[in-house]
């Protein structure tokens, strides 16, 4: 059984506002007071990170509520952040998972990702693996890769879901093609142990070989151990298929 740590994503949202001239965070506030969710959103990331304005997560909270009351899915996660951390406000799970949930329902992969953890956690949510699938399910058939990975996790475990290794290799081989170390050390136990693959040392060899060249220690300290169980024909094989897929990816 292969049990890992399930991390929770610290990203605000993909918009920035960083080096905001005066000009720029003075429109911004324009538009916020006007009632523009998109802006009162940016004035929000502007007073979390201290752009443009001084640094102030009450501020910063107070913006995101103003948007994400209207609806604006950023907003909504960013507020459940600000709730998960106690930024801004009292700290409260609770209302930190209302929040997710409200981004989540609107489709937001990285807030299906959080309402997840919470509900493998237990926080803010009563402990409840088959919601922890559900949501990670949503985001990880969006590409979220930290998604796919726990995805991965909860079938290799069989935690929320009946266990099933090849379900498992399904989705670490999908973020492991993405270049994660993590996914990458555990297709090569997969293929090491023969778990919902054949086994094969050749292939295992490959992908602790890829996630050692990332500074995974595990990989590394693995790659060392099966080397003693491998022709040296079957190590340059190995060797030459990372390679080739290192290669491929640069393309």
């Amino acid at each position: 059984m292969i049990k890992l740590l399930l991390p929770l994503v610290l990203l605000f949202t993909s918009l920035t506002c960083f080096g905001v001239t005066p000009k720029e965070a003075k429109e911004y506030r324009q538009a916020a007071e006007q009632g523009e969710a998109w802006a009162q959103c940016v004035l929000g990331i502007m007073y979390a990170a201290g752009e443009g304005v001084p640094e102030d997560d009450t501020e910063a909270v107070k913006w995101f509520r103003k948007a994400a009351e209207q609806g604006f899915v950023d907003a909504q996660f960013n507020l459940g952040f600000m709730y998960e951390y106690g930024e801004g406000v009292p700290e409260d799970k609770t209302e930190a998972g209302k929040w997710y949930r409200k981004a989540a329902e609107q489709g937001y992969a990285k807030a299906q990702y959080n309402l997840g953890v919470m509900y493998n956690n237990g926080e803010g949510v009563p402990e409840d693996d088959t919601e922890a699938v559900k949501w990670f399910r949503k985001a990880a058939e969006q590409g979220y890769a930290r998604a796919q990975f726990n995805l991965g996790n909860m079938y290799a475990n069989g935690a929320g879901v009946p266990e099933d290794e090849t379900e498992a290799v399904k989705w670490y081989r999908k973020v492991a093609e993405q270049g994660d170390a993590r996914a990458q050390y555990n297709l090569g136990l997969m293929y090491y142990y023969g778990n919902g693959v054949p086994e094969d040392n050749v292939v295992a060899y490959m992908w602790w070989n890829l996630a050692a060249a990332q500074g995974d220690e595990n990989a590394k300290e693995n790659k060392g151990i099966i080397s003693g169980e491998m022709t040296k024909e079957q190590i340059a094989e190995a060797q030459k298929l990372s390679r080739e897929w290192m290669a491929k990816r640069q393309d």
